[in-house]
């Protein structure tokens, strides 16, 4: 049974979410405060698999408890629940080291099956993948993808990995020299299809260029494909 935190401080929307969530077979508890809810997911070791969370709340608000859990070195799987959906907000959750975001109002259905491809994404990075899904390691340009433990490193370094950057790189390096289009990407990677906001990809791209290139804004290794979506290419030099 998954054990989801859901930090919203409106009464009725966490006892819906709570409500439903039961019924679908999770162990789901609220949380209202954001400092509250930061220092239980810190001091919990892990215990919770994926949070809900709200970005307009007292104590903290949704932004700025993700970007203090990725500092703590916690990677629990955060859904940021928001009515704020212009795109520089979006890019705010996204930097903060969110791995999805869902609008608000939004369809209970929708957020069953977000929240499905998060833990599904979350269990198949942590070692309970099919072979076909390559391997856990991917060495290029002087760099190492570790897959199952999120993180890249280089040169001594590293740089951890929130699991939807994870999973993006993956299935990007399994498909390497291939041009991917973005609804591919929403679909395969995000596990939707009633959303078709390309800006999801796009601002997940625009964050692992930072990672990878040594000049983001012209990149060798993550590739714009005009019209289309993107392209990995781990040896650009010889392709």
């Amino acid at each position: 049974m998954s054990r989801v935190l859901i930090v919203e401080d409106e009464d009725h929307l966490a006892a819906g979410l709570k409500l439903n969530l039961e019924a679908e077979g999770y162990d789901a508890e609220v949380e209202e405060d954001g400092q509250v809810a930061f220092d239980r997911l810190v001091a919990s070791g892990g215990l919770f698999d994926a949070v809900l969370l709200d970005v307009m709340l007292p104590g903290l608000d949704g932004f700025e408890v993700v970007r203090r859990l990725r500092a703590a070195g916690q990677f629990v799987p955060v859904m940021l629940l928001t009515a704020r959906s212009e795109r520089d907000d979006v890019l705010r959750g996204f930097e903060a080291g969110a791995d999805d975001y869902l609008p608000k109002p939004f369809d209970l259905s929708i957020l069953l099956v977000r929240l499905q491809g998060l833990l599904r994404r979350h269990t198949w990075l942590r070692g309970t993948y099919q072979e076909d899904e390559g391997p856990d390691q991917f060495a290029f340009a002087g760099k190492l993808l570790d897959f199952r433990a999120q993180v890249l490193r280089w040169d001594g370094a590293e740089q951890p990995l929130t699991l939807m950057e994870a999973t993006l790189l993956r299935y990007l390096v399994r498909r390497e020299g291939q041009a991917v289009a973005r609804k591919a990407l929403l679909e395969e990677v995000w596990g939707v299809r009633e959303d078709t906001d390309t800006r999801t990809v796009d601002n997940f791209i625009a964050r692992l260029r930072r990672y990878l290139e040594a000049e983001p804004s012209h990149p060798r290794h993550l590739l714009t494909v005009r019209g289309v979506g993107y392209r990995f290419l781990a040896e650009p030099d010889e392709q």
